[in-house]
């Protein structure tokens, strides 16, 4: 799968399908996780995630919000612009755009990078999403 440059809900991301693929480009740590985005709470859902009743409405509802349940971290776009990539997949991996414990580059964005999605606003840094830690028993936020 080719590495997707975007202007994501939150921040310029690399997305894929290959977690192989963004671990290399971003030298992470094989341990660490990536964030997994999807386009509704169906696709969410069909992807064998599930969300303690007393929740449900908040992570269907929530935009920019990141949630980690069962130590998956997932986010559910809202964001009309960004979710125009994401509907053609029924999830992606997420990521910023930066080499590992870096601030974000351009330039290495865009030599890293196969395809290159740039809306009307451009490649910006912006506030981090909303983190959420979530179990059956209560809700953390983390971030």
């Amino acid at each position: 799968m080719s590495i997707l440059l975007a202007q994501t809900d939150t921040t310029v991301g690399f997305l894929s399908t290959d977690a192989k693929s963004l671990e290399e480009l971003k030298s992470r740590p094989p341990a660490k996780q990536f964030l997994k985005v999807y386009p509704s709470f169906k696709e969410f859902k069909n992807d064998g995630n599930r969300v303690p009743q007393k929740y449900k409405n908040f992570v269907r509802r929530a935009s920019k919000t990141t949630f980690i349940i069962k130590e998956r971290a997932s986010r559910i776009v809202k964001d009309p612009l960004h979710l125009r990539v994401i509907k053609k997949f029924s999830w992606l991996y997420s990521t910023s755009a930066n080499k590992s414990g870096s601030r974000f580059d351009k330039e290495f964005c865009l030599t890293k990078s196969d395809i290159i999605i740039e809306d009307a606003r451009g490649f910006q840094e912006v506030t981090p999403s909303s983190l959420y830690k979530i179990n059956s028993a209560k809700s953390r936020r983390l971030r």
